[in-house]
């Protein structure tokens, strides 16, 4: 495996608190909790009690919802 697929595999598997992912996608921590209740949206990882977002669904969730400008 080179540098740069350990590199990605370990960014798809990097947890992000709902702290920080709230942060990251610049939306109310409540908006986050209310999707995690109704799972929308978001894909989750439980720990215990702990709630935590895999940074590439993260990235995924952005991505998706991007909208590329018209071309002329």
């Amino acid at each position: 495996m080179s540098i740069q697929e350990c590199v990605q595999q370990e960014q798809r598997l990097a947890l992000r608190t709902e702290k920080q992912a709230s942060e990251i996608l610049n939306i109310p921590l409540a908006t986050l909790r209310k999707w995690r209740c109704f799972r929308e949206n978001l894909p989750f990882v439980k720990i215990g009690r702990s709630v935590r977002y895999r940074l590439s669904d993260l990235t995924e969730f952005l991505d998706k919802r991007t909208i590329q400008p018209r071309m002329a």
